[in-house]
């Protein structure tokens, strides 16, 4: 099974706001990177999507030591995950879960793959991070330029 080191990260300009998320893929010497935009999203979203679509990425099954500086991501695959699937995706307190829609495909993105989620603190000179929360900038960048352009 290939091994593959992977860094994601989102962002968002307000938030709501334009958002971009970013990831970085290592696997021997070999490297790709990976960035997008939304128009109009959260932070919350932009880091579940850069998760999604580092794992989407992957072309055949992976030991995959994904690092995020997201909480909420961290927490939420690793520890609040199992509860809101046996719930019917409701939190404890019976309201539904947030960007559930993302969860699930996070869930199916998994599949296959032997992930370990590892949390690193964002902005501390990890060379995979930074460049993961560059490419998210980018893609901030690209959706208030797209939305600029149409007079949003």
């Amino acid at each position: 099974m290939a091994e593959v080191e992977i860094y994601t990260d989102g962002a968002c300009s307000g938030n709501p706001g334009p958002g971009g998320w970013g990831v970085v893929l290592r696997w021997g010497d070999r490297q790709r990177e990976l960035h997008g935009s939304d128009p109009l999203t959260t932070n919350n979203r932009m880091e579940l999507t850069a998760a999604i679509k580092a794992l989407e990425a992957l072309r055949r099954p992976a030991a995959v030591r994904l690092y995020t500086d997201s909480k909420y991501l961290l927490d939420g695959i690793t520890k609040w995950i199992g509860g809101w699937q046996r719930n019917g995706w409701m939190t404890s307190a019976r309201q539904p879960v947030k960007n559930a829609d993302l969860w699930r495909r996070l869930v199916e993105a998994m599949d296959g793959h032997q992930v370990s989620w590892q949390w690193i603190k964002g902005h501390a000179g990890a060379a995979g991070n930074e460049r993961a929360d560059a490419l998210a900038r980018q893609g901030i960048a690209e959706a208030a330029a797209a939305a600029a352009r149409s007079g949003l």
